[in-house]
């Protein structure tokens, strides 16, 4: 790996990170996974440190050159909930920190780079079920117009300077190593860690609103199959759907039922919900799995059994 250079994770110490940074240092080892983010990260004890504001781009042209980074994982960013509170500053972030990553990649500093993009690019005119990879992209939120534009950005500088940039749109994530970080998907997080507290749930989405979603485990193998699939492979350099299972509160609150039988949600719709109304139900993934062998591997059942086994670990230590 010394000769082929190290992987950086800008954003190491949110959601995706922490498990991301786990999964690569088994393949390339910890110390060759380099992990930045503005404070230290407790979670990886393993992994080198790099203090880092995205926005400065001499700050992390210097962390490139100075641990001989070819490949970035771009995950820093502000997320649509949170996005919304702060709009001027959530697009600033976004948009910057991309520039900074791809232009660096242009003049030859970076090999290869990894970007989220979000279902958050869609918006109320779009098709909610079985929403296709090419279809109206009308964004409601400061951070789907923010991925939004990073994919047409990413795809320009792919097709105009030949960065390899690779993206997903990640639909919501449940993981169980760290705590969500201001999305709208949320609720399918923090519903586990009431259910094994109090036995209740106050969900701030409506019982019937349906969701796509996906196991941390099933988006962080899917984000090294993408980054680790040749580049004739992959046809799409905006950022492919990408879909595990969809569910609404309603049946996730039945599902942990069966675990917790004393378990109780009442609903309590905020400014998320309208967020939520304009993003898919269902998601159209063929071209992940056709380009490059794309398959989920947990439904519901599964990933409820999953996040209850391991937070009532964490919950009741």
């Amino acid at each position: 790996m010394s000769t082929l250079g190290k992987i950086l994770i800008v954003g190491a110490g949110g959601q995706i990170g922490i498990e991301l940074a786990e999964a690569l240092s088994k393949i390339y080892t910890s110390g060759n996974v380099i992990v930045s983010d503005l404070k230290p990260i407790p979670a990886l004890p393993n992994n080198p440190f790099e203090k880092l504001d995205i926005l400065d781009k001499n700050a992390l042209f210097d962390i490139i050159k100075k641990h001989d980074i070819k490949q970035v994982y771009l995950l820093a960013a502000l997320l649509s909930a949170t996005g919304e509170q702060n709009p001027a500053f959530a697009w600033k972030l976004n948009m910057e920190g991309l520039f900074h990553v791809l232009d660096l990649a242009k003049e030859k500093h970076i090999d290869k780079v990894y970007w989220p993009s979000s279902i958050a690019v869609f918006g109320p005119t779009t098709p909610r079920i079985n929403t296709p990879q090419q279809t109206v992209m009308e964004p409601s939120t400061v951070y789907g117009i923010s991925k939004q534009a990073g994919e047409g950005w990413c795809n320009w500088y792919f097709n105009k300077h030949g960065v390899d940039v690779r993206s997903i749109r990640y639909p919501g994530l449940i993981g169980w190593k760290s705590a969500p970080g201001g999305g709208t998907t949320d609720y399918a997080v923090h519903i586990f860690y009431e259910a094994l507290k109090h036995q209740k749930y106050e969900c701030f989405l409506s019982e019937n609103t349906a969701l796509p979603m996906m196991h941390m485990e099933d988006a962080i193998r899917a984000t090294l199959e993408l980054m680790h699939a040749p580049s004739e492979n992959i046809r799409i350099r905006t950022a492919y759907n990408l879909s595990g299972l969809s569910f609404t509160p309603a049946q996730i609150a039945a599902e942990i039922k069966k675990h917790i039988t004393q378990f109780e949600i009442t609903y309590k719709p905020d400014f998320r919900q309208n967020i939520a109304n304009s993003w898919p139900a269902s998601i159209d993934d063929a071209a992940a799995r056709a380009d490059w062998g794309w398959k989920e591997h947990y439904n519901l059942p599964l990933l409820v059994e999953n996040m209850l086994k391991n937070l009532t670990h964490l919950v009741h230590r």
